[in-house]
């Protein structure tokens, strides 16, 4: 994933507030489609990283945060990080219907808690009937 040389790597850097999320959905799919990803690969990519973005914010507008997401694209599949600088939070629990949802959708999830910063891992495949 991240250790190929081949990879192609695409930051983004967004406020830190909802209304900010179309354009990264919109990104996603975008990078997605790039891969030849079906359309209901590419929905359930679009869900996770909403949802992923969704844990990170919890409701809340941070004003003068700034949510990054980085895209590792390789020809087949993508992983997503997103990350919620400067934040003192806990990890997500992973026992809620939100995380089985981003495991459902994308097949590997993590999340990580450093330097005062929160990281949500999504890594989707493509399938090999596409």
């Amino acid at each position: 994933m991240d250790g190929d040389p081949d990879a192609d790597i695409v930051l983004l850097t967004l406020p830190a507030n909802s209304v900010y999320l179309s354009v990264l959905r919109t990104a996603t799919a975008g990078l997605a489609a790039r891969l030849h990803f079906t359309l209901d690969e590419i929905e359930d990519l679009r869900i996770a990283v909403d949802e992923a973005c969704a844990m990170l914010l919890a409701g809340e507008e941070l004003p003068d945060s700034e949510l990054h997401c980085r895209f590792t694209l390789t020809p087949d599949e993508i992983a997503v990080t997103v990350t919620l600088p400067g934040v003192r939070r806990s990890l997500p629990p992973q026992n809620t219907f939100a995380w089985q949802v981003l495991t459902a959708l994308t097949g590997e999830v993590d999340a990580e808690v450093s330097n005062d910063q929160l990281t949500i891992g999504l890594v989707k495949r493509r399938s090999r009937t596409s």
